[in-house]
């Protein structure tokens, strides 16, 4: 009998809650979430994600790497040059104990032309790995560790245009 009783009045509440509940006129009220510059760049340049490489490429059927970043900084209304050696130039320094998200990293990869021809954007950092993503011939758009061998050795230098 008791377990009835119970059971009984479990299932009341339930129904009585339920009804209360679809019966609510309150408002609701909307959350709007006020993102930093760093947040918005990174979370669209996370957007591109697994989109394959395509030189001179600046959407998501292609994507070079200078075209991730420039996308992605047009996104906040930071205008930076095209290729990734033009943007080294842009910015201030920042050592590497310094980086934080939302900087650029520079790299000379040896099978490419020129000083500085690779460029990525710090998204994470999880010492002593710094994470940042960069769309690279093989994989397209993806995300490395600066721990890296290849990266570490390829690393030129850093640089922050978010102040």
């Amino acid at each position: 009998m008791k377990q009835q009783l119970f059971l009984f009045i479990s299932l009341s509440s339930f129904i009585i809650y339920c009804y209360v509940k679809a019966n609510d006129t309150s408002p609701v009220v909307p959350v709007t979430i006020k993102l930093s510059k760093t947040e918005k760049v990174i979370g669209f340049a996370n957007s591109f994600l697994n989109t394959p490489y395509r030189a001179g490429g600046t959407t998501k059927s292609g994507m070079d790497c200078s075209g991730l970043v420039q996308t992605s900084f047009k996104e906040i209304d930071i205008k930076l040059p095209r290729s990734s050696a033009e943007m080294s130039d842009f910015g201030n320094a920042v050592s590497w104990k310094n980086i934080k998200p939302g900087d650029l990293l520079f790299f000379n990869i040896e099978r490419l032309e020129g000083n500085i021809n690779h460029v990525g954007l710090v998204t994470e950092i999880a010492k002593p790995d710094i994470y940042f993503i960069h769309s690279t011939t093989k994989k397209g758009v993806i995300t490395n560790s600066l721990q890296e061998n290849y990266w570490a050795t390829s690393f030129v230098k850093a640089k922050r245009v978010i102040n």
